[in-house]
């Protein structure tokens, strides 16, 4: 594909890549490589996606760590794959719209353009942050509403390495304003594996498993302290019960929530209704009936880890660690910026990135940053209806709008002027 515009939210986590005025990036695949623990061969990208491998133990390598790119070559074997087999493009025939981090270090950005100009000769290159693409996206979405008549939002992104708190002001990201929590999904995985390691079986080396419990059955408490006192009961009595069972790679290559039904129990404590005896009565048989059937297969279950792990995100300091809470980055935030723009910052917050996913999110961020907000303000939080698109979807906006080409950096300058001259286009 010539003359296309490419476009890349390249995360720690996932690559999102598609081709700018398309509302669907054509690939979301990790971005990193990894080797399973019975082959010699790395695996990148889609490859990890296939159903047939089995990642059990596999070792990992990822180009990022704690949010920055410490391995440039790692990275481009990546890109060099997601361009050619997955995008089908010519770069040379090219331009690139790119995510970055905010806060990159100049070294890793004089890394980034080198890649970019002399391996891969994109003709152009446009660099964005990730709030002012959000913004970008959701204004687009609703031009009636605040966030595009005030030109003005507080995005809140829980991504892979970081939760961000950043205002944007007319599609800048104010970066005075931006509030950072070291903690993001990766953390999260990472609490999982030693809850779960400690109680029941280790998984210290399982990523990609430990992941896809997080993503399958955590989940945000609206009453912590309720909920512990029910994840301590019993049986049926226990809605937060809910058992994972480990590939074994024979049968099945990838883990599984063993009972769906069980695992959604949780809901009926925030409808006001109770479960019925009878629907405990049948549950209580079809799960000896399971057991019976899996006892040879490898499961844990959990119960109060279900919610103990998000929970970092708002009370990180319970769980010994020196961070504020996200309501109070957000405060932050907001207290860092022009005392006319708190009222609208606090009505126009995003939620983006893949942790803002978990049930609930956006009702118990509410409940712990009211208190801490003026009364005579009203606060509104609006996720994202994709949240792992929105950055991409923002970019492929930004990217087939008419003024785009005339904000990229072209090769030509790039080889006049270096990085450093270059990069002041972005304004970030």
């Amino acid at each position: 594909m010539s003359n296309a515009v490419v476009v890349v939210d390249n995360g720690g986590g996932l690559i999102k890549g598609g081709i700018g005025g398309e509302r669907e990036p054509t690939c979301v695949v990790p971005n990193c490589t990894a080797r399973p623990s019975s082959s010699k061969k790395w695996l990148l990208a889609d490859q990890l996606l296939s159903p047939d491998e089995d990642l059990t133990s596999a070792t990992l390598r990822r180009p990022f760590d704690r949010g920055y790119l410490i391995n440039p070559d790692l990275q481009a074997s990546i890109w060099a794959h997601l361009f050619t087999n997955l995008l089908k493009i010519h770069p040379h025939n090219s331009s690139l719209l790119l995510t970055e981090p905010l806060f990159t270090l100049p070294s890793i950005q004089r890394s980034v353009d080198e890649i970019i100009f002399e391996e891969f000769n994109f003709k152009a290159l446009f660099v964005s942050d990730t709030p002012s693409l959000v913004h970008l996206y959701e204004a687009s979405r609703r031009p009636y509403g605040l966030v595009s008549k005030a030109q003005c939002s507080l995005v809140v992104d829980c991504g892979f390495s970081f939760t961000h708190a950043a205002p944007v002001f007319q599609n800048f990201t104010l970066n005075y304003g931006v509030k950072r929590m070291d903690l993001g999904g990766k953390a999260l995985t990472n609490y999982l594996k030693e809850l779960v390691s400690y109680r029941s079986v280790n998984v210290m080396d399982e990523s990609f498993i430990m992941d896809d419990v997080k993503e399958k059955l955590c989940l945000v408490s609206l009453d912590v302290q309720r909920d512990l006192k029910i994840a301590r009961k019993h049986g049926t009595d226990n809605l937060f019960r809910s058992t994972y069972v480990l590939p074994d790679g024979i049968t099945y290559t990838k883990g599984f929530v063993k009972d769906p039904s069980e695992a959604n129990r949780y809901l009926v404590l925030n409808d006001g209704a109770s479960s019925s005896p009878a629907g405990e009565k049948h549950h209580v048989e079809r799960s000896q009936e399971q057991r019976s059937i899996d006892a040879k297969k490898t499961e844990f279950t959990l119960t109060n880890e279900r919610f103990l792990v998000p929970e970092m995100i708002f009370q990180p300091a319970d769980l010994g660690m020196n961070q504020a809470g996200l309501a109070e980055c957000i405060v932050r935030a907001v207290n860092s910026c022009h005392p006319h723009l708190h009222p609208v910052l606090y009505e126009s917050i995003i939620l983006t990135g893949g942790s803002t996913l978990f049930p609930q999110f956006s009702e118990r961020l509410e409940r712990e940053l009211r208190p801490l907000v003026p009364d005579e303000y009203q606060v509104k939080i609006t996720p994202q209806e994709d949240p792992i698109l929105g950055v991409w979807r923002g970019g492929s906006l930004l990217a087939s709008s008419p003024d785009f080409e005339a904000m990229c950096v072209t090769k030509a300058e790039y080889e006049e002027l270096g990085s450093a001259r270059c990069r002041r286009r972005f304004f970030h």
